[in-house]
């Protein structure tokens, strides 16, 4: 049995230690905004915080997570009141869709450890992959996240 917290609510889960911790969250918890995208760890979909620090959640097991705090999409904001989310419906990021919890929370990290990034320090930070290439649009709705923050 895992034990960890998930957007503030403690869950134990009761599969194998070396359960994905992308499954416990879809399958176990019904959190669905994590998405399955190459199970590599390379397209980063799966973005979630676990101790507030960016990890791919299909390359990392449940039993490597006992006592840490996990957040996914669902925890971020519950109103979508989270500086990128209110940037990403600004610049209209979504093409397809797939890809953006995965970089909001990519993005949302990176805002965390630099609230004033240049977009250069966004090019180097978000390695997460968008088969739709709306990469201008992330950067425009980062750097905006960015200033949303910034004012309050």
């Amino acid at each position: 049995m895992t034990r960890f917290t998930v957007n503030g609510n403690p869950v134990k889960y009761e599969l194998a230690p070396d359960t994905p911790l992308l499954w416990a969250l879809r399958d176990a918890s019904n959190l669905t905004g994590t998405k399955y995208g190459c199970g590599a760890g390379l397209c980063g979909a799966c973005t979630v915080h676990v101790d507030g620090e960016p990890v791919r959640s299909c390359s990392v097991t449940i039993a490597e997570l006992e006592g840490t705090f996990v957040t996914t999409i669902e925890g971020l904001s519950r109103d979508r009141s989270h500086p990128v989310q209110q940037a990403w419906l600004e610049k209209q990021v979504p093409q397809c869709g797939y890809c953006q919890s995965g970089m909001i929370m990519a993005a949302a990290a990176l805002l965390r450890a630099n609230p004033s990034p240049t977009r250069e320090d966004v090019r180097a930070a978000i390695t997460n992959l968008c088969r739709c290439g709306t990469y201008p649009r992330i950067e425009e709705a980062i750097l905006r996240a960015a200033e949303l923050a910034r004012a309050g």
